[in-house]
């Protein structure tokens, strides 16, 4: 009887063992599948977010190979780059003003190829140029010069005041503009046309298919003319604000006077006024007969040949005249 309850006893112990090892042997499969799911899950996300990214950069470079991407894509980089460069570009007035310096001037001197001369001379040596220079010669004893002069903008007032002071200043007008942000601007449009050529060049190294080679190769030339315009403007604003820039023009009197003479004529002063009245009404008056000289000589040989013709068909068909009847005397 006790044997066989010791019996059962242990029975149900091994039974009640046995389903707790299978319930943790369970416990722990379950476990394990569950990581290793997660673990799937996890790799596929990756694997997923690799793919699209993948296919997103994919996407860009096939944009900007293409034509109209490759386009788009340097534009965008052009406003980009734009707007950094005008973020970096001085202020005006930070590196100092730009202006545009001219003048005019009109002076009388009494002898015009001198005070052209010494207008080279102080032009040189300030360290600026004659860009052009004319002298006419307005009669025997007058001539006219107009000389275009460059000048450094520091010595502008300078040369300005030696040369309204070389003689009788007659006129004078002067200008000055400031192009400080017209300058800072090309230059900031220069620096992002620069960029933007070096952006698609480095698309022309990439690109493999012809139609793209072709298409990034006009877009290249276009930038390239635009920013040989651009050095163009920037070279000549350099010039216009680096040296000013002044036009002289120097006259004679048009009757030199001697030193002591009296501003007022007298009649020695007519006199030589009528003489000279004379002299070039004479001068005026030879001037037009020999200048029909030769058309009155022709005309008076037509008229002699004309009555000489004249003469002669007269004579060739005048009637004879009739014969006088001789008288007869009667006979006686």
């Amino acid at each position: 009887m006790n044997s066989d309850n010791d019996h059962r006893f242990h029975h149900h112990r091994r039974s009640r063992l046995r389903a707790a090892l299978t319930a943790g042997a369970l416990g722990t499969v379950l476990l394990v599948g569950g990581c290793g799911a997660a673990g799937d899950n996890a790799s596929d996300a990756g694997a997923g977010s690799n793919d699209l990214k993948a296919s997103a950069e994919k996407g860009v470079v096939d944009e900007q190979y293409a034509p109209e991407g490759a386009a788009a894509s340097a534009a965008a980089g052009d406003k980009a780059e734009d707007g950094k460069q005008r973020e970096k570009a001085p202020k005006p007035g930070a590196a100092g003003s730009h202006v545009i310096r001219t003048a005019e001037l009109l002076v009388e001197v009494k002898s015009a190829p001198k005070a052209a001369a010494a207008a080279r001379s102080a032009v040189e040596a300030s360290g600026g140029l004659v860009a052009s220079e004319n002298t006419e010669r307005i009669d025997d004893r007058h001539e006219s010069s107009n000389l275009v002069l460059r000048v450094p903008q520091d010595s502008y007032q300078e040369v300005l005041r030696k040369l309204a002071g070389s003689g009788k200043l007659l006129s004078r007008s002067s200008n000055a503009k400031d192009v400080t942000e017209q300058v800072v601007d090309v230059e900031s449009r220069i620096a992002t046309q620069r960029a933007s050529v070096k952006r698609v060049r480095e698309l022309m190294d990439k690109a493999e298919k012809i139609t793209d080679v072709v298409a990034l190769e006009g877009e290249l030339s276009s930038r390239q003319a635009d920013l040989e315009s651009l050095l163009a403007q920037q070279s000549s604003l350099k010039d216009r604000t680096s040296l000013a820039t002044i036009t002289l023009e120097l006259t004679e009197p048009d009757a030199p006077r001697k030193a002591g003479e009296d501003d007022d004529p007298g009649f020695l002063d007519a006199l030589g006024g009528g003489w000279d009245a004379f002299v070039t009404m004479f001068r005026w008056i030879a001037v037009a007969i020999g200048a029909s000289a030769p058309f009155l000589v022709t005309a008076a040989l037509l008229l002699v040949l004309w009555r000489v013709l004249r003469a002669r068909r007269t004579a060739r068909t005048a009637p004879a005249a009739p014969k006088p009847e001789q008288e007869t005397t009667p006979a006686p």
